[in-house]
């Protein structure tokens, strides 16, 4: 005995608003996912850019030796 496919379910007299909504969605999603893989690919290539000009990022790791810096006491100087 072959197993029979499911069958579509009956929509009724509003199948065809359902399918628009369906389809409305789907290219709204693919859409927002398009405009996110486009806008990634913008950042990493000014990213790429501004670290060609020398400018790094903070998260970066440091490539020499790193500077040191004083730290400011903010314990207050007795008055004279």
């Amino acid at each position: 005995m072959r197993p029979t496919l499911p069958t579509m379910p009956d929509l009724g007299p509003h199948a065809a608003f359902i399918w628009a909504a369906y389809a409305v969605t789907f290219v709204a999603v693919a859409g927002l996912v398009g405009l996110i893989v486009q806008d990634d690919r913008r950042q990493r290539q000014l990213l790429a850019d501004l670290e060609r000009q020398g400018i790094t990022r903070r998260s970066a790791k440091p490539t020499g030796k790193p500077k040191t810096v004083e730290k400011k006491s903010r314990a207050r100087k007795p008055k004279p």
